[in-house]
């Protein structure tokens, strides 16, 4: 058995990890390659100064910046094997930089002993199926030798786990094309000291809003400004911060209507606006079409496509679990693989998705959602031999989380939080986020 694994990143690796747990057990484990475009592994969590294309005139993955801390506590994604206190050797606090995680994720890599199973650099151009051979063609194109000549293996099964949080949505609003400052979607944004006292339109009221406004509020912005479409985010924003309704026009000067009928002059407008599910490189039929949600469209169980049960995807949801859920994920498709699991009939996955999405629709607030991502974590954990972790513990761990972020959006990275995985509760780092402006991985370790 062939399986190619596209994407090195936290799921990517997720998979890889799988495969080398079973094979620690003694069992027998496929023929795995793993193909990375980055010239190194990581996903998202590589940094790159580039925006648009990378050195390879490939679209650029990553969308992390400088001084990107982790907006989550590291309580909530920790490996039930690989834990942050055996990684580090020390209780570490609980809302890491970018590099702490990176190195976190590496570490688990290593200790698993797979890196002989990626091909960095080199760029999945098309996955096809032949039905009568039951085989994938994957074309691979190796971005070391420009791409040229490219090459087709073929596989049992195919893992997408490239991601879906690099390929922007972008928006347009009136007065997009005339407007004379900057305009730049999350995606692209680098450097938050760029907009030093600038007057600055946030749009959109997710996860990258709360955190760029944030950022940028820390390294000295005159004025956030937000705008929203479905409904306003409710923390309680610094004096210098103000929201508005939709944005209905810009003109050239800068000078923002919104449709409460408020003003605004701004000199640059960041579209924290989402990202597309994209998938140029897979052929039409096994392409995800999907939108980003908790459960899914078009995969049983949230990771088998409907349609080719050999095609698989890994991280596909909107994300309250990160990096443990793409472990129960790879878990659960590694023992699919091995034909432990077996994928039911159409009528037993159309009612066990009918019975997530009626649920899905019911879900109101965060709590909820994080509930209803935590059981369908527990399903998945409960199929297979991953290491068992408190779930709800989990879920305590996002509430607190939450009630600290409504309290205070510029000091819940100062509080700690205990490990499900250990029982330890986290150390308080040595100086307050607001003012710790040194990101590296030594400052942040350092002992107070």
């Amino acid at each position: 058995m062939r399986v190619c694994v596209i994407g090195a990143g936290p799921s990517g690796t997720a998979m890889l990890r799988a495969f080398a747990s079973e094979r620690a057990k003694g069992g027998e484990v496929p023929q795995v390659v793993c193909y990375e475009k980055q010239s190194d592994v990581g996903g998202l969590w590589n940094f790159s100064w580039r925006t648009g294309l990378d050195k390879n005139g490939e679209p650029v993955h990553g969308s992390m910046y400088h001084y990107l801390w982790s907006n989550g506590p590291k309580e909530c994604l920790e490996f039930a094997d690989y834990t942050f206190e055996e990684h580090f050797g020390k209780a570490i606090p609980s809302f890491p930089p970018r590099a702490v995680l990176y190195d976190y994720i590496r570490g688990r890599l290593d200790k698993a002993g797979v890196s002989d199973w990626i091909k960095l650099e080199h760029a999945v151009r098309d996955v096809s199926y032949d039905e009568a051979a039951k085989k994938f063609t994957v074309r691979v194109a190796d971005l070391r030798t420009k791409g040229m000549p490219e090459s087709a293996e073929e596989f049992d099964y195919v893992v997408c786990s490239s991601g879906h949080f690099s390929t922007p949505n972008v928006p347009e609003f009136p007065g997009f094309n005339e407007f004379n400052g900057r305009i730049l979607h999350a995606h692209d944004f680098r450097e938050a000291t760029e907009f030093a006292g600038k007057s600055i339109l946030i749009v959109g009221t997710s996860y990258s809003a709360e955190d760029i406004a944030s950022q940028c509020y820390k390294y000295g912005v005159g004025h956030v400004h937000f705008t929203w479409r479905t409904r306003p985010m409710t923390f309680e924003w610094p004096e210098n911060c103000t929201t508005h309704s939709l944005l209905t026009n810009i003109t050239q000067d800068g000078t923002c209507s919104f449709k409460d009928g408020t003003t605004a002059k701004v000199d640059a407008i960041i579209l924290c606006t989402g990202y597309l599910h994209h998938f140029p490189f897979i052929s039409e039929n096994l392409r995800l079409k999907t939108s980003n949600r908790l459960c899914v469209d078009n995969l049983y169980k949230g990771v088998v496509m409907e349609t080719n049960h050999r095609m698989l995807y890994l991280g596909m949801q909107d994300q309250w679990f990160t990096f443990n859920m793409f472990d129960a994920q790879a878990w659960w498709v590694r023992d699919l693989m091995l034909g432990r699991i077996v994928v039911p009939d159409a009528v037993e996955r159309a009612t066990h998705f009918q019975a997530w999405r009626d649920r899905e629709e019911t879900l109101e607030s965060d709590e909820d959602m994080f509930r209803f991502q935590g059981d369908y974590v527990k399903e998945l954990i409960a199929a297979t031999d991953y290491p068992s972790f408190d779930i709800d513990a989990v879920c305590e761990q996002f509430l607190a989380w939450e009630h600290n972020k409504h309290s205070d959006i510029m000091s819940f990275r100062d509080k700690p939080h205990r490990s499900v995985m250990t029982g330890t509760v986290a150390p308080v780092h040595h100086t307050p986020w607001l003012q710790a402006l040194d990101d590296s991985m030594e400052c942040y370790l350092k002992t107070p």
